[in-house]
């Protein structure tokens, strides 16, 4: 299949690469003239620009970093909707609002091409190793054709639901995510300072009721887990500034629907302080600095 890809960032990149390992013939474009090149030598074409990249492909996919970067590719006067053919597959990977992925898809359902949201879960090396989530938002039918392709970039791919949907179960999710990663570093650093060993209590928590993603597989204390960012100096993995976007992405969300989030809200706020420390960069799980000692 004829595709095109905008977006060749850390995600995208090694998407891109899987699907020519799959087969297809790719065009591809970003603003990085270095990504372009890595995609080149891995076996794809260069277009010249987002709107180029559409030309003749069957299918089109993006991974770009924010609503106003997916509205500019899509709906700019330059956007890819005033060039692309009717009945082109679109599928836009980037983690947005609903409402951006919504508004998107019904412009290009006027446009006659058939649109699913597809933000993943994973990182990169989930990206890396083709095992990524998809959580796809859209028709049935516009799944059913886009879900082969996903499924060369990735292993469990849901349909949530029509346009948006997608983007409500990532940036929802990952409000949970955000929100437990807060609790267990609170738990940890309490216990530890109450004087208990690290190890023991998670070791407790892991076959008691406080048991959760972020305290067994992911701990953020040091020491607690060999191969957990945590061990490395918090480096690698999903990043703080990356939580922070998507815990941004669900307070919005949660003003224009009118439903509290009373803890996603503080979550947010917490993981914004952390990126003003410094932390940005840092794994997500780097937000036990708060609580450590200095």
């Amino acid at each position: 299949m004829k595709i095109g890809f905008v977006g060749l960032g850390n995600m995208g990149l090694p998407m891109c690469r899987n699907l020519l390992k799959a087969g297809h013939q790719l065009r591809v474009y970003d603003v990085v003239p270095a990504a372009v090149e890595k995609a080149v030598a891995a076996g794809a074409a260069a277009a010249s620009s987002a709107a180029d990249c559409v030309q003749g492909v069957d299918t089109f996919i993006s991974m770009l970093p924010s609503s106003p970067h997916v509205r500019r590719v899509y709906q700019g006067e330059e956007g890819l909707l005033a060039r692309v053919a009717k009945g082109t597959l679109l599928i836009d990977c980037s983690t947005i609002d609903p409402l951006t992925a919504r508004d998107v898809a019904m412009d290009a359902r006027a446009k006659g091409c058939p649109m699913v949201d597809a933000p993943v879960s994973g990182g990169v090396g989930g990206a890396e190793a083709a095992t990524l989530t998809f959580m796809v938002g859209g028709e049935a039918s516009d799944f059913a054709a886009a879900k082969p392709l996903l499924a060369s970039m990735g292993k469990n791919i849901v349909h949530c639901g029509g346009s948006g949907n997608g983007q409500v179960a990532k940036i929802c999710n990952n409000m949970m995510l955000a929100v437990e990663m807060i609790a267990t570093s609170e738990g940890m650093t309490l216990a530890a300072k109450l004087g208990m060993d690290p190890k023991v209590f998670a070791a407790i928590v892991n076959t008691s009721s406080g048991r959760c993603w972020s305290s067994e597989t992911y701990n953020p204390y040091p020491g607690v887990l060999e191969n957990a960012p945590a061990a490395r100096g918090y480096s690698g993995g999903f990043g703080a500034d990356l939580m922070l976007k998507d815990l941004t992405l669900v307070t919005d969300a949660a003003k224009a629907a009118r439903q509290p989030v009373l803890m996603g809200a503080l979550a947010q706020q917490i993981y914004q302080k952390h990126s003003n420390d410094g932390n940005g960069a840092k794994d997500f799980s780097s937000v036990i600095l708060q609580y450590l000692a200095k």
